[in-house]
């Protein structure tokens, strides 16, 4: 839509002009088209254009208990890896087990 261009003009620009990282979300919905075999089942509500405007992507999901896990999955600079933490009362934290 109009308003997902604005919102990825503008953070593209500040990002450049004031040299700082910019994160942008999108939330993600079941793709219910019948392919529930397929390895990864969802597709984001915001559509393409904040791929687009994405350099690096990452997708966070959970994993078992307080865990998530976050991989990087579309990067020109990172390869494609996963790795898991926790987020508890001081902030970012290892995995717990």
């Amino acid at each position: 839509s109009d308003t997902e261009a604005v919102v990825s003009t503008q953070s593209t620009r500040m990002a450049e002009e004031f040299g700082v990282a910019v994160v942008l979300t999108n939330q993600v919905v079941a793709n219910p088209d019948g392919m529930s075999f397929a390895k990864d089942s969802t597709k984001p509500i915001g559509g393409n254009i904040i791929a687009h405007a994405s350099t690096t992507r990452l997708r966070l999901r959970k994993a078992r208990g307080d865990n998530r896990i976050c991989q990087v999955f579309d990067s020109p600079t990172l390869a494609e890896s996963e790795c898991q933490f926790s987020i508890g009362p001081v902030g970012v934290e290892d995995p717990k087990d």
